[in-house]
């Protein structure tokens, strides 16, 4: 092929490459471990990269150096320092090459199609160079004591919140396990990237912590120090939640927009209560997170109410069926949900709809007919609560 006709044919093929590259997040699977805002920016950024140094090793012959591949093996060993496996990390680049160039070849023909057959040797190549320097790298990493000491301190949160007791690393001074902690399980919002990443390093950051990831989020133990029930360590942890520049506590609480994270907090104090608090602490990080609060911090005393509802398993869907004839009318469910928000006032009900108030009370009266439950009656109103909030969690692939 004359050299001027393929730098052509090679820009339009890059072209397309990057338009594929951008469909590559949707169409791969997450990462089993870890949650998908942690990774999002290093994977699409990782994208990016690779399709580069890809199409610059074909337009040129000359194999990327170490120095070219040194962010690409950082993202890829961030993900294993995460917890992930090498294996998983290592097969999203042939997961990666097939899709991207199967959708590039889809749309070529002629020439392009003939440089593509051509290119694929170099593909293999790229890919085995790459994989080979990740590996490499991991090897390397795997003998650096401090990486011995934080997969040792992952193996010890996974201990604790199972209800094993770690007693393997227990008399070593470089991993202290002490018996009482505060447990936060943190749960993501639609922040992605660089945000998540840097939250997720200022929790990792407190001494003696814990840190187990997982695909929703991850959960920090916390030491209690002698005489501390919890409310001194929560109050250190509330302080690391917030930084200049950053969203407040106090800004949440004047805002109804929901948090970018929700952090579930509760107290165990002994070993043994660790599985049990690691549960309350999930559901009610879930809690936020269904009901999209709009305060980050969510503890037990102030959702009591929800955190029943929510515990209440199998009823809970029998409590969610108590809305199903409202399925078809939306007028109906937004005038009951603005109701409710409004501690059942009638008359800021119809100022935030915009309508009058006889039509509010019309239209709740054909609540009461549907469903047989009359929101102005106090033991009626409060079922109807706690099934608007069985609802959202059932819809909202809650999993506590």
């Amino acid at each position: 092929m004359h050299a001027r006709l393929r730098d052509r044919t090679l820009e339009e093929l890059y072209q397309r490459a990057v338009v594929a590259r951008a469909e590559f997040p949707a169409l791969a699977p997450p990462y089993p471990k870890l949650p998908e805002s942690l990774v999002t920016s290093g994977f699409e950024r990782g994208t990016a990269l690779n399709v580069d140094l890809f199409f610059d090793f074909l337009r040129t012959g000359d194999a990327p150096s170490p120095e070219d591949t040194a962010e690409v093996v950082q993202i890829a060993l961030s993900r294993i320092r995460d917890g992930e496996t090498l294996e998983e990390v290592l097969g999203r680049y042939s997961l990666g090459a097939e899709l991207i160039w199967s959708r590039v070849r889809e749309t070529s023909h002629g020439p392009e199609r003939e440089l593509l057959d051509d290119a694929a040797i170099t593909l293999l190549r790229y890919i085995t160079l790459i994989t080979t320097r990740i590996a490499t790298a991991c090897v390397q990493r795997a003998h650096d004591p401090r990486w011995e000491l934080l997969e040792r301190r992952r193996a010890i949160a996974d201990a604790l919140l199972t209800g094993r007791d770690p007693v393997e690393w227990a008399g070593e001074p470089a991993v202290a396990v002490p018996d009482a902690f505060l447990l936060a399980a943190f749960r993501l919002g639609t922040a992605h990237g660089a945000d998540t990443a840097e939250l997720r390093h200022r929790i990792e950051a407190i001494p003696g912590v814990f840190l187990r990831l997982d695909s929703g989020g991850w959960t920090a133990l916390l030491p209690l120090q002698p005489g501390d029930d919890g409310t001194a360590t929560l109050a250190a942890l509330t302080a690391r939640l917030l930084g200049p520049g950053r969203l407040a506590l106090g800004q949440c609480a004047q805002t109804e927009s929901p948090a970018p994270f929700w952090v579930g907090v509760a107290t165990a104090a002994s070993r043994a209560k660790i599985p049990e608090v690691f549960a309350e602490a999930r559901t009610l990080a879930e809690l936020g997170r269904c009901l999209g609060r709009p305060h980050p911090v969510c503890r037990r005393p102030e959702l009591l109410f929800e955190y029943t509802v929510a515990a209440g398993g199998s009823a809970r869907a029998g409590l969610a069926a108590v809305l199903e004839p409202l399925d078809t009318q939306a007028v109906l469910t937004e005038t009951l949900d603005v109701f409710v928000d409004t501690g059942f006032n009638q008359l800021a009900t119809a100022r935030l709809l915009n309508v009058h108030r006889n039509t509010v009370t019309y239209r709740l009266a054909r609540v009461h007919e549907l469903t047989g439950l009359d929101p102005h009656r106090p033991t009626d109103a409060m079922t109807l609560s706690a099934a608007r909030i069985a609802r959202r969690l059932e819809t909202a692939c809650f999993a506590p």
